[in-house]
């Protein structure tokens, strides 16, 4: 176990490193830790695969060894000469502090030596001495408690593969004395995967005077015991599902705009009864931030020669109050893989929802589409081949839809139409404006379930049926 330490510093710096597992679970092995070694050779993986059941010369993996060990003291020798110099350099600060007198810190307090620095007041008891008042003119340096703004960025664990303007967070710019709490989106592949229940990884505030405050929540990164972040993720929570409602809000708006050539002129007109139901419904936030937010969106399209598209759209004062600028800066499109039998939300390179479909192998076509009719209970039944919700697709007989055959979602029996499980299609007819991109292919998306524990619901429902027609969709 002469080198265990120094193998067990490398796999924590360097997690992803497999042969650093191997060696370190070598070690525990041959010092009768069974149990430690087991766990380091499944984090080998098919490291410990291929160096077991082959026989490489144990001279080789030997000499390998002693170049991690060897790194790993370079890294230990350049961390204590880094120690020594600060502790070098505080020694020297507080040497100088004395003549220096830094504002904020010793000019507020009295020094023995002067007299001056104590005021002394005669009562007629007894002399009371007071304090002189503190220097108003001194740079802040306490973290600022207000309510805490969230973004959020793709991230692995560890900090490795970060993707997001960390380097514009850090500047404090953005935070504006408030605690800027940053959210792990999990990669996969080009996609980010947006979820309830992405956790805290950093927090990033601004101490003024050019100060930055950054607190890393990530164990894996900090290698160190995080704060407590559970107060942080329940605030967290409500960010994300009010980031939700304002996406589908900016969604139907601009949807809206671009099939009626005029903004809408109230709330009222994105939740008129069937055919004209952009919305399903509406919530409270939605209500609230709607004039702000087509302001916005409004002013973004003068500045932009004739065309809103959603980006950097924010919701005005009053949603900036709240911290509610809009973070999904693209309107809501769906793809669907045929490959996989997968139907993703998505805006720009975010996947919001990842559902597991039905559809009917060739015959379902390949091409862009609209959402143009949303129907609830298509044909006057929420039992029927077309479950509860229907959404068609560019004036077609294909459709996206639920079914009275559960068992069909995940393969290739409709005719060609999207099949859904109930909860699915019911939440997707709450997320889709009227109006929404549908784009059918074969390959690109990753092969997961990706809902929330409590699905995405609109209040304040509208009529949505159309019993005037009945529907002959492929299904």
């Amino acid at each position: 176990m002469k080198n265990s330490a120094y193998l067990k510093k490398y796999v924590e710096n360097h997690p992803n490193n497999k042969m650093a597992w191997y060696l370190l679970g070598k070690e525990y092995e041959q010092s009768g830790q069974e149990g430690k070694a087991h766990y380091c050779y499944i984090q080998a993986g098919s490291v410990y695969e291929a160096f077991e059941s082959s026989k490489i010369p144990e001279d080789l993996w030997m000499g390998y060894e002693a170049g991690i060990i060897h790194e790993s003291r370079k890294q230990e020798q350049r961390s204590r000469l880094i120690r020594k110099i600060g502790i070098a350099l505080l020694l020297l600060l507080f040497l100088w502090l004395p003549s220096a007198q830094a504002p904020g810190l010793l000019a507020t307090m009295p020094q023995e030596s002067d007299p001056g620095s104590v005021e002394s007041v005669t009562t007629d008891e007894h002399p009371v001495k007071r304090e002189p008042e503190a220097d108003t003119s001194a740079p802040r340096t306490e973290p600022r408690q207000d309510a805490p703004r969230f973004t959020a960025i793709g991230y692995t664990s560890g900090g490795q593969g970060v993707t997001g303007d960390i380097g514009g967070l850090l500047q404090g710019n953005e935070t504006k004395g408030h605690l800027q709490a940053v959210l792990a989106m999990d990669k996969k592949g080009k996609w980010l995967n947006w979820s309830d229940r992405m956790p805290v990884v950093y927090g990033i505030q601004s101490l003024g005077n050019g100060q930055t405050n950054v607190q890393s929540y990530d164990p894996a990164a900090c290698l160190c015991t995080p704060p407590d972040t559970r107060k942080l993720k329940a605030e967290a929570g409500e960010w994300i599902a009010r980031q939700e409602s304002l996406a589908v809000l900016s969604s139907a708006i601009l949807q809206y705009k671009e099939k009626k050539g005029s903004w809408p002129s109230s709330l009222e007109d994105l939740t008129q009864p069937f055919p004209n139901n952009w919305l399903a419904g509406t919530n409270a936030h939605m209500k609230e931030v709607f004039e702000p937010m087509l302001r916005k969106l409004a002013e973004q399209e003068q500045s932009s020669g004739g065309k809103a598209e959603g980006k950097g759209a924010g919701n005005g004062k009053s949603a900036a109050e709240q911290g509610d600028e809009l973070f999904f800066t693209q309107p809501l499109e769906v793809i669907i893989d045929t490959a996989s039998h997968r139907l993703v939300v998505v805006s720009g390179s975010v996947i919001l929802r990842s559902y597991l479909v039905g559809l009917g192998g060739d015959k379902t076509p390949e091409g862009t589409y609209r959402i143009t009719d949303k129907v609830v209970n298509p044909n006057g039944r929420s039992d029927g081949e077309f479950g509860s919700r229907g959404m068609q697709l560019s004036d077609t007989n294909y459709a996206i839809h639920g079914t009275n055959e559960p068992d069909s979602v995940g393969g290739d029996e409709s005719l060609g139409c999207v099949r859904m499980g109930k909860k699915d299609v019911e939440e997707l007819f709450d997320l889709l404006p009227v109006g929404t991109k549908v784009t059918i292919g074969k390959g690109g998306l990753p092969d997961q379930d990706l809902t929330p524990a409590e699905r995405f619901t609109l209040g304040d429902r509208q009529d949505q049926s159309n019993p005037h027609r009945t529907y002959r969709w492929l299904h």
